[in-house]
């Protein structure tokens, strides 16, 4: 894998992240699948999500860039009427083959065409770290445009600085996207910014990243 740090973005890192999770698709699915069972601390954070949730009164929770659809589908083993969307359409119908009975779409989180305060809550998990720094500030007003007053979001990332360029992974197959490393107070005032509440944040050490951030925050 190659990860030489970078601070330029591709104009087109849409079709590039599009094209790269195509590619991976089954091989990505394959190597996450059981990733949860190695994470106790993301699963006690999914619990907490799941939790506020139900207690800011229910409903529909989109996961947004879901892959291969496990946090969604963990998310609804958890009682949480979650549904995924994903910008790679391999991504989609892998997430359908591995949780059949569960909803995924094809979509972007720079432009979600959802209604207005129509979601009960919202997770990223490890998906807003191919949308370049520029970009981030308008995807998260995407975010609390869909949310409920009050209703809750998670995002999790990859700690640190500067971006790198990934062209290999999963199976050893081709990919070219960006991976942005974020600092978690940075992204809490991104956040706030944006019209959340953050109420924690924090950094861990997994199997889903050397050094993993994750940040709460709600609506205002």
């Amino acid at each position: 894998m190659d990860n030489t740090l970078r601070t330029l973005d591709t104009p087109d890192w849409l079709d590039d992240t599009r094209a790269s999770y195509d590619t991976v698709a089954a091989s990505y699915a394959d190597t996450v699948r059981d990733l949860l069972d190695e994470t106790p601390h993301e699963r006690a954070a999914l619990a907490l999500f799941a939790a506020s949730v139900r207690e800011s009164g229910g409903g529909t929770v989109v996961d947004v860039g879901c892959g291969s659809g496990r946090i969604t589908a963990h998310l609804r083993g958890l009682g949480v009427d979650a549904y995924g969307i994903d910008l790679s359409p391999a991504m989609v119908e892998t997430a359908r083959r591995e949780h059949p009975g569960t909803r995924f779409e094809t979509g972007s989180m720079t432009g979600l065409g959802l209604a207005g305060a129509s979601v009960a809550g919202l997770i990223a998990w490890y998906s807003l770290i191919h949308v370049p720094d520029a970009e981030v500030p308008a995807v998260l007003a995407g975010f609390r445009h869909v949310l409920r007053p009050g209703a809750p979001l998670l995002l999790a990332f990859h700690v640190g600085d500067g971006s790198r360029l990934k062209t290999q992974g999963y199976g050893g197959h081709p990919m070219k996207v960006y991976v942005h490393l974020r600092r978690p107070a940075r992204l809490a005032a991104l956040l706030d910014e944006a019209g959340f509440a953050v109420e924690a944040r924090t950094t861990l050490t997994s199997a889903e990243s050397p050094l993993g951030g994750m940040v709460f925050a709600r609506r205002r």
